[in-house]
């Protein structure tokens, strides 16, 4: 279920800042957000194991005090482990993301150095509110994660990151029936207060899993590298 399908392959506005200093194109950078829970790890998995096959890509994850989320992906082997890294915030997830990007901008950078060309590099900021939104410097597109579970209401209470981002996942869609979710109203909110900005509800237990928001993303590195 989803809305506006045909916005989900749109290229949207790239970046003039596609170039490294030496004329050579740099990756695609894709920041996922969203409440603690939302599944946006689970996502970034299933985004690597969707694409890794196609693409060069690697994976920079935020946590306040620990490298949790960069030990998930490693136990599951989505990624050679050089291709993920983990930027420790030390305090809220927002400001790592976009008051003060300076280590995830390093993290980056020393992933394409140490790599090579890569075409595409994953951001997943920590767990944060509906507030949540990443710095223009950082990434080139912004995907908020949130989920059944946390309400049927969060889409009408909007906020930047689910006004603003260019994609919205709702994640958990099979997890609706037992927590009183009602999908076709997340559906209709999302809609007003995103107007032709795309949505994905999405369940990565049933078909066709991560299938719609990998197709984004082939979408925008398709747009990036035109």
């Amino acid at each position: 279920m989803h809305l506006d399908h045909s916005h989900l392959h749109d290229g949207g506005a790239v970046s003039a800042d596609a170039h490294h200093p030496d004329g050579t194109r740099r990756a695609l950078r894709i920041g996922l957000g969203g409440p603690v829970g939302s599944g946006k790890t689970a996502t970034v998995a299933a985004l690597c194991q969707a694409l890794r096959d196609e693409l060069s890509l690697a994976v920079v994850t935020n946590d306040i005090y620990t490298r949790e989320d960069a030990e998930f992906l490693l136990r599951e082997a989505v990624l050679p482990p050089e291709r993920i890294t983990a930027v420790e915030t030390g305090a809220c997830p927002h400001t790592a993301i976009r008051d003060d990007i300076s280590a995830n901008l390093e993290a980056v950078e020393d992933l394409e150095d140490e790599i090579g060309p890569l075409d595409l590099i994953l951001v997943e900021s920590g767990g944060d509110n509906l507030t949540a939104t990443f710095s223009k410097g950082l990434v080139d597109a912004q995907i908020f994660v949130i989920d059944v579970a946390g309400g049927d209401d969060i889409p009408r209470k909007g906020g930047p990151g689910v006004t603003t981002a260019d994609l919205l996942v709702v994640n958990k869609t099979d997890l609706a029936p037992y927590v009183g979710s009602d999908l076709g109203r997340m559906a209709a909110d999302a809609k007003t207060q995103r107007a032709e900005l795309p949505v994905v509800f999405q369940s990565l237990r049933t078909e066709p899993g991560v299938r719609e928001v990998a197709d984004w993303v082939r979408g925008r590195l398709a747009a990036w590298t035109a």
